[in-house]
């Protein structure tokens, strides 16, 4: 695949959060996409198939109290890595990244990861 096709659906995929535009992903995903988010923690939840990926990311992109903002964007081939951080409508944020994959000009894959806020690791010695 062409990274200039990944590109342009990525560059889609974004709009369509940043701009609150939830229709600009119904020709976006795949019939067999799979998506796991980010919660619960650790491991996220598993969304297989059209109906579900699209009903929670149109959700995800009407919502006008929360947002996102893409910080960069890397596309490789049928790939791309989305770095964002998602902002609460009562201030907080969180930063994440998510992996993409596209096959045939459609979101085939979806993989989010994000930072988790509060306690951190002591670092090995």
């Amino acid at each position: 695949m062409q990274s200039n096709e990944t590109s342009e659906i990525v560059r889609r995929f974004n709009q369509a959060f940043l701009e609150h535009e939830p229709a600009i992903l119904k020709d976006l995903i795949a019939p067999d996409c799979v998506m796991e988010s980010i919660q619960p923690a650790p491991d996220g939840t598993r969304y297989e198939g059209y109906d579900v990926n699209l009903a929670f990311w149109q959700a995800m992109a009407a919502d006008r109290i929360n947002r996102f903002e893409v910080e960069d964007t890397v596309v490789m081939g049928d790939r791309a890595n989305i770095r964002w951080r998602f902002h609460f409508g009562d201030g907080g944020s969180v930063r994440g990244v998510s992996l993409i994959r596209v096959r045939d000009g459609r979101i085939v894959e979806a993989l989010a990861y994000a930072k988790t806020p509060g306690q951190s690791a002591p670092l090995p010695e």
